[in-house]
């Protein structure tokens, strides 16, 4: 395995404040909840919701038929799903993905505005100028990326399915281009043994994570297991018990016989561990400057923006759809749709 990181500078991006939505009465809630339920059914709509966001959004999408997933599942159930409106609830490259998958459908979303801080970090024509003095390499993006992004690549990949496709490739013997996670390309390079040469962002929530905080914690509960996204800094990766995507760490937080779990990735991933395993606890991970100058404190920002509030605006107006360029939209569609097809074949 060789992999190296990049030396490229990054643009500085804003992390936006995380948002203070007014406490809903209950009444107040339950009518949005009933309304935005009346509106999915005449709109034809169907609610996919990440894990990330809050528990009454994600209650909503189970509750209506609709998918709570993490991206791999987002984009299968986009794919399949029947209804000719998406309303997606998490950031804008899951909306965007979606959009790309279903060019005929409606895709709403909450707040379009709400990004990732991996999409931010590896701008379009910076990501196409770097692969393009790298011509012998094959371009693996991460779905954290804009459609953009996405059209100059080979391979789309989500953490679901990373290591697997690099796998693969390696055993082929291509030299790869990964973007634009860091974290998550030094750990699949590592268990791949892949020839890769990482583009140098990452995710403003697991790069917060420390792995001597990680070790205090442990210390502290001896007997907890240790659950981490590999978009954590290897510190901490090494430290942890599972290693996986959100549904992984989700079928971990399950199945293990451990009471309690620390867990190193967004805290909105808690709310469906807890509806799992009710009896179990579970603990942020701790990150750097919490209770100073933490930038995400375990959440993500752009994910909070999703509300109850807006949500039921977006579907009672139709506003906030999602557009992609034809032309974009088919050079995008062809990486997503060969990680697609290998995930099935991995699946069957």
């Amino acid at each position: 395995m060789t992999a190296q990181i990049a030396h490229i500078s990054l643009p500085e991006i804003t992390i936006p404040p995380h948002p203070s939505w007014p406490e809903l009465i209950p009444a107040r809630r339950e009518e949005l909840r009933r309304d935005i339920k009346k509106l999915l059914k005449e709109r034809d709509a169907a609610l996919v919701a990440h894990y990330y966001t809050s528990g009454d959004i994600q209650e909503l999408a189970e509750e209506t038929g609709g998918c709570v997933a993490d991206s791999l599942e987002m984009a299968r159930f986009a794919a399949a799903h029947p209804a000719t409106t998406l309303v997606v609830a998490g950031v804008r490259f899951m909306g965007e993905t979606s959009k790309i998958l279903n060019s005929e459908k409606t895709v709403l979303m909450p707040e379009p505005t709400a990004t990732c801080s991996l999409d931010e970090y590896c701008p379009a024509n910076l990501f196409a100028a770097f692969c393009d003095r790298h011509p012998d390499h094959t371009v693996v993006v991460y779905a954290n990326t804009s459609a953009a992004v996405k059209a100059r690549a080979d391979w789309m990949v989500t953490s679901g399915v990373a290591l697997p496709i690099i796998r693969h490739l390696a055993e082929k013997g291509q030299k790869i281009i990964w973007g634009p996670d860091k974290h998550l390309g030094l750990y699949v390079a590592e268990r791949a043994g892949a020839e890769m040469l990482l583009w140098p962002g990452a995710c403003v929530v697991h790069d917060e994570f420390r792995g001597a905080a990680m070790q205090r914690m442990r210390a502290a509960h001896p007997k907890a297991a240790v659950l981490a996204h590999p978009e954590s800094p290897a510190e901490v990766v090494t430290q942890a018990d599972v290693v996986g995507s959100t549904t992984a760490l989700i079928a971990a937080a399950r199945d293990l016989p451990n009471e309690e779990f620390i867990v190193a990735t967004d805290a909105g991933i808690f709310h469906k561990m807890r509806r799992l395993a009710p009896h179990k606890t579970f603990i942020e991970a701790p990150a750097v400057g919490v209770g100073g100058d933490c930038q995400s404190c375990a959440h993500c920002p752009w994910m909070e923006m999703n509300s109850l509030t807006n949500l039921f605006t977006t579907l009672r107006d139709g506003k906030n759809a999602i557009e992609v360029a034809p032309e974009l939209a088919a050079k995008a569609r062809l990486p997503i749709e060969r990680m697609l097809d290998f995930a099935k074949r991995m699946k069957g």
